[in-house]
């Protein structure tokens, strides 16, 4: 292998830069939380559903996590963004339409795999619309406050409801049913639906609420620990309760803009008239007072 000529500098090999460890360490949580994913996988196929469900839990956890560190430690990166884009593609896109398959919907031969793949697929088509519209310009301020359709690990956490009623010791419903509620599922992630996010809710925690709100935690890992298939149940139905009120929540705000930039607009409209009739040429009988040579 020849060396480079020292003479030319951008012919030099270029040198990889050490990369902190602040980089590193979202990743390494989202490279668990694909590892999680998988593991569920395996764990449906083998018949051992609580611990596959359980798995996927755990995965979206971790999902929560990861992008909270890396703002915290200042650990952003586009890879990263990458790699969890593709992380829960797998973990709430393709995961959790390959149990329901392996759980119940195999039952209907092709129709039942014809609903996972299309959960598997909207959960892709959500998360590419979601990294497409992070930059868009148009969008208004209050939309941050909310998503664009179901989240994928919201979505992955309400298609597995029939697992939890399920390890609840409710009788298995149809197949038909199962697969009606996945494609239902399916079809929120790709809606238009406006859905609260939570993302804008402030983490500072005033000085006389630091108790209560380790009490809190505390009880509330507790209950799902404890009994995680009711909290899980009962979690996913106040979601989809919840979806009305974030419609609604949306086109209030939706309203309040549109009323505060229509006096803008009739502002707006109205000066350029104003400036024209301050400029406007005088009446033609003025105009015939003139001296000739002006007419």
């Amino acid at each position: 292998m020849l060396n480079p000529d020292p003479k030319y500098p951008e012919l030099r090999r270029r040198r990889f830069r050490p990369i902190p460890v602040r980089m590193l360490v979202p990743n390494v949580i989202t490279l668990l939380a694909i590892c999680a994913g998988l593991t569920a996988i395996r764990l449906s196929i083998e018949g051992r559903m609580e611990l596959a469900v359980a798995a996927i839990v755990f995965a979206a956890i971790l999902d929560g996590v990861d992008g909270r560190v890396a703002r915290m430690i200042k650990g952003q990166s586009k890879f990263g963004a990458e790699l969890d884009s593709l992380a829960d593609f797998v973990n709430f896109g393709v995961a959790p339409g390959l149990m329901l398959y392996f759980w119940q919907l195999h039952e209907l031969n092709n129709g039942g795999w014809i609903a996972a793949m299309v959960f598997a697929i909207a959960g892709g088509l959500r998360l590419a619309r979601f990294n497409a519209s992070i930059d868009d310009p148009n969008k208004p301020a209050f939309a941050a406050n909310y998503f664009t359709g179901v989240p994928a690990p919201a979505g992955a956490i309400l298609a597995m409801l029939p697992f939890y009623l399920a390890f609840l010791g409710v009788s298995k419903p149809p197949a038909m049913l199962t697969a009606a509620y996945t494609l239902l599922i399916a079809f929120l992630m790709v809606s238009r639906l406006p859905v609260f996010s939570g993302k804008t809710v402030r983490m500072r925690v005033p000085p006389e609420m630091v108790l209560p709100v380790f009490v809190s935690v505390v009880f509330f890992v507790a209950l799902l620990i404890g009994y995680p298939w009711h909290m899980l149940t009962i979690g996913s139905v106040l979601y989809l309760l919840s979806l009305p009120l974030g419609w609604k929540s949306y086109r209030d705000h939706e309203r309040n803009a549109a009323a505060v930039a229509r006096p803008a607009t009739t502002a707006e409209a109205a000066a350029p008239s104003t400036a024209a009739a301050t400029f406007s040429p005088a009446p033609d009988d003025a105009e015939d007072e003139r001296p000739a040579r002006l007419n």
